[in-house]
């Protein structure tokens, strides 16, 4: 199997603990289709020393179940907790050109409409109502923005940046 390129991956979830007694591990899927993180192929720890079949099981209680290469026994899927799994992001299927993996938005600059420098995204999050860009700079305050058209008009990731405008009461 051909080394993982760790410059050029991103997380596609996480192992949250084991599953039953038979090394069965509970995955946080964090892709839009979370079943879709079997169809990408062996996936690899953050330090791409080891990889993983995926084999989904069935639906359990905040994830999925799955089945692991080498994992046989609940302890060797209760050492694994806490583990993120990455894939090559020549793996990953194309988005349109109006979708955006997060990770390549985190550490864009931040503009308002104006051209004032407003930070840089430092984290996007999804509690379930959308994503919310988390913008903020070196000795400020970050602030929560939603992820939608309206408040982020340009996403410019050959220039590394982005443009806000500013909803109001935040500005």
């Amino acid at each position: 199997m051909a080394s993982p390129d760790l410059e050029n991956r991103l997380c596609v979830g996480a192992i949250s603990g084991s599953f039953g007694v038979k090394g069965e591990v509970r995955l946080k899927s964090f892709c839009a289709d979370p079943t879709a993180i079997a169809d990408y192929g062996p996936l690899f720890t953050e330090d791409g020393k080891r990889s993983f079949k995926i084999t989904l099981t069935r639906p359990v209680a905040g994830g999925l179940g799955a089945r692991l290469t080498g994992v046989d026994t609940k302890e060797e899927a209760d050492a694994l907790r806490g583990t993120s799994l990455y894939v090559s992001r020549d793996k990953l299927p194309n988005l349109p050109d109006d979708e955006f993996y997060h990770a390549d938005l985190i550490g864009l600059e931040a503009r308002d409409t104006g051209g004032v420098l407003l930070g840089k995204v430092i984290a996007v999050h999804n509690h379930g109502a959308g994503d919310l860009l988390e913008v903020g700079g070196a000795g400020a305050t970050s602030v929560l923005l939603p992820f939608t058209l309206a408040t982020v008009p340009t996403v410019d990731l050959s220039s590394q940046r982005i443009v806000i405008n500013m909803p109001e009461g935040l500005d």
